[in-house]
């Protein structure tokens, strides 16, 4: 991933010196486990354990071998004696490459975790704060009938807690290591020393393997991140259609000194969560990358290496900076409930047409007569821009079922938000 887009946590966990690290202590954990099975003598392990590599000399040695992981276990084997001879015993590159890849892939999930949980706090504290505050709520870009700008936050909270289940979930998916040997087998490198290995590393032992990891362990994790993604992007797409300037019910913040637009001094663009939107699309495409890398060649071909050298650390980096950028957002929101209100008074009481429909069905017209009835007054009311309450009490037929105190009562946009509390209470924000 590009700098722009990669925090220096999340960078350090997909730096070289972060893989081989990863590498290192696998090929270490794997020592460890020869050395309980009395082949590697304890004073050889002392030594290994000692065992240091340079990015430089891995990188001069790969010149000739085009092999990384060989590269980095003959470096790492030049800063030993003799007992050099033990490092990679058994071993296959991906028992190294895959397990030090879990590692990485469980550390860069514990940032995404902390991250999701972040958002999920400022979340809760926003939906709190605006549970009462009327808003229009809108169907196919359509005012349809009130909510409250709590409500719609109050939903991501919930969406965003399903998100942090799945990280955790697709955190668990991940840990896996394998020291299994050329095929799997364990011919050449025995389960106990698997055991050992990935105990100490933190790791659970596959159940079976073959040369590598089964990839769709990591296209779960990938499109757990696009999900995940998925959810900012309609949060970020809702935002950006709330503050256009038509609606400009909320916006993103906008500090002292940012510029909007080179050219149009006015511009308060919601250029953050385009910035989201754009990225999650990264992101789903990504997941398809991590599916195709499933279906590899018998017990494993190498087509899925060069592919997740890309999508694993970019999805891992564009997730991060997209969950610290919309929390950001989310932190300093600027709502404006007075255009909210202006906005559910445009209509000139169109959103109350479903309650005077149920009222005249309770009150004995058919559904059928009374949605005529509805719909009639309130196309006119949209097109010549009048009181819909004033129309209904100048119908007969709606008078003969209800009189103008029943009329009036159906206006009440109190009527909307009876339930809100108990939202917040199943959701546990309220007790």
């Amino acid at each position: 991933m590009i700098e722009r887009y990669t925090s220096e946590e999340m960078g350090a966990i997909w730096s070289d010196q972060a893989k081989m690290d990863a590498w290192k202590d696998v090929e270490i954990a794997a020592c460890e486990g020869w050395t309980e099975q009395g082949v590697i003598p304890p004073d050889d392990m002392a030594k290994i354990r000692q065992a240091t590599f340079t990015l430089e000399r891995v990188a001069e040695i790969e010149k000739v071998t085009d092999h990384d992981t060989a590269s980095f276990v003959q470096a790492l084997g030049e800063s030993l004696g003799p007992e050099s001879r033990w490092v990679h015993h058994g071993l296959t590159s991906s028992d190294v490459v895959d397990t030090g890849l879990a590692l990485q892939l469980v550390r860069a999930s514990d940032l995404l975790i902390e991250g999701v949980q972040r958002l999920v706090a400022v979340l809760e504290r926003q939906a709190l704060a605006y549970k009462d505050t009327p808003t229009i709520g809108r169907t196919h870009g359509v005012h349809a009938e009130p909510t409250t700008f709590g409500f719609k936050l109050l939903i991501w909270v919930e969406e965003m807690r399903r998100n942090l289940a799945r990280l955790q979930a697709a955190r668990r998916t991940v840990a896996v290591g394998k020291i299994s040997g050329a095929v799997g087998t364990h011919a050449n490198v025995p389960p106990a020393v698997e055991a050992h290995a990935c105990e100490a590393l933190g790791l659970v032992a596959a159940a079976v393997s073959n040369q590598i990891v089964q990839r769709d362990r990591h296209a779960e994790f990938v499109c757990t991140i696009a999900i995940v993604g998925a959810s900012l992007d309609k949060m970020a797409t809702e935002i950006r259609h709330l503050q256009r300037t038509e609606v400009l019910e909320a916006e993103e913040p906008f500090e002292k000194g940012r510029q909007g637009s080179s050219a149009m001094p006015h511009k308060r663009n919601p250029a953050r969560c385009e910035r989201v939107c754009g990225l999650a699309r990264v992101l789903r495409g990504y997941a398809v990358a991590a599916l195709e890398n499933v279906a590899l060649w018998h017990e494993r071909d190498i087509s899925n290496s060069s592919v997740e050298r890309v999508i694993l650390p970019d999805a891992c980096c564009a997730l991060d900076y997209m969950l610290r950028l919309f929390t950001g957002v989310m932190d300093g929101l600027r709502v404006l409930p007075e255009r909210m209100r202006r906005n559910l008074d445009l209509t000139h009481g169109l959103l109350h047409s479903q309650r005077v429909l149920l009222a005249l069905i309770e009150a004995g017209m058919t559904r059928t007569e009374a949605y005529s009835i509805v719909q009639r007054h309130a196309m006119a009311a949209w097109e010549e821009q009048v009181s819909f309450q004033a129309l209904l009490l100048g119908d007969e037929a709606v008078r003969q079922r209800l009189s103008a105190e029943e009329v009036g009562a159906l206006f009440d946009e109190s009527y909307h938000f009876a339930h809100i509390d108990t939202a917040f209470e199943r959701v546990g924000l309220l007790s």
